[in-house]
């Protein structure tokens, strides 16, 4: 059980796409009332997940609550970012009733945990669990078992590389450190396909007592989200990660920059240039706003894949740019001006 008048906290991790912020959107939605403070960490230079869910309109949903870290990855800056910040929320006159931290789809949940232990915040709030979500249609089609076939073929023939990719790393530092598996989109997959996946989680799980739960556009209900009670900063042991040998993280795996565009006129033709673009050049995300003329509302893109969402969200705000811009995130080396120039192609 989590430990008695400590503040509740959930770590929401998975990677990129895989439907956090979805997953967080339905959360507030259902908060029946609970106050919920919310810390976003994001891989990149425009705050989408942020602007996503300060645009959601949910009453009870104060931009306040929502706290960005921009500065980045969350695992990496610990000391200078998220332990000020969880100080500033226990600190206010009414806390929260729980908080909850999305991390960037590239972070290391354990080093998070871990920071749960410092002093300034070890004795006010407790981890009540990691929640890891992943994306079913991903784990299907072997995004996180292999880089592409012929990279893949060259590590397995050759003993002096690496045979794990940095996507599969990823993934084991997040499937690892959960107490929850919310496995996402579960609608894409026939039941033979899903039946297979779910084995394959269980089979890389290193605790038996995970959860799996199966959902359609990261719809759970937060009595089944909230109140793990897991106390996870006290269960560090079980949880292995990669770097326990001290080894540092970082993100010379991953890179990302942003377009900016014009106006768009036609958002469907948009769409099969994203399209093109990651199947050309392997993008992993994209993800921003974008302005339609003669339209009061702001517009929506979001990729993971192959696989995009596009949909207007909230009218553009009085004096707010009506600036169309694409956050673009890839493995190391992608040749962003190449992307660039296919994305603004007409």
């Amino acid at each position: 059980m989590a430990h008695l008048g400590k503040i509740p906290a959930t770590v929401i991790t998975g990677f990129l796409g895989a439907g956090k912020t979805t997953m967080i959107r339905n959360m507030l939605q259902n908060a029946g009332g609970k106050r919920i403070a919310l810390i976003i960490n994001e891989f990149g230079d425009v705050g989408v997940d942020m602007e996503v869910i300060n645009g959601c309109g949910i009453e009870g949903c104060a931009e306040e609550d929502v706290v960005e870290l921009a500065n980045g990855c969350i695992c990496c800056t610990v000391a200078d970012d998220f332990v000020p910040t969880m100080q500033k929320l226990l600190d206010r006159e009414t806390p929260p009733d729980h908080i909850v931290i999305e991390t960037s789809g590239l972070a290391l949940p354990k080093p998070l945990v871990k920071a749960f232990n410092w002093p300034e915040i070890r004795s006010r709030v407790t981890v009540d669990g990691v929640v890891a979500v992943l994306d079913a249609a991903a784990l299907r089609d072997g995004l996180f078992a292999h880089d592409h076939a012929a990279v893949q073929a060259l590590r397995e023939a050759d003993d002096n590389l690496d045979h794990e990719s940095p996507l599969e790393e990823l993934f084991e530092e997040q499937l690892h450190c959960a107490d929850m598996v919310v496995l996402n989109k579960t609608d894409l997959l026939s039941s033979d396909e899903l039946v297979k996946v779910e084995a394959d989680i269980r089979a890389e799980l290193k605790r038996p007592s995970v959860k799996i739960i199966s959902t359609e556009h990261a719809r759970i209900e937060n009595a089944v989200l909230l109140g793990l009670g897991a106390a996870a900063e006290d269960d560090l042991e079980s949880r292995p990660s990669h770097h326990d040998d001290g080894h540092e993280h970082d993100h010379d795996d991953f890179e990302s920059f942003v377009v900016t565009l014009d106006d768009v006129n036609d958002p469907a033709a948009l769409e099969q240039r994203l399209i093109a673009v990651v199947r050309d050049f392997d993008v992993l995300r994209i993800k921003g706003f974008v302005n339609v003329p003669g339209k009061a509302m702001r517009h929506v893109v979001q990729g993971v894949g192959e696989r995009f969402q596009r949909y207007f969200d909230r009218p553009w705000q009085e004096g707010e740019s009506r600036q169309s811009r694409l956050v673009v995130i890839g493995l190391h080396d992608m040749d962003q001006a190449a992307i660039a120039k296919a994305i603004l192609a007409a």
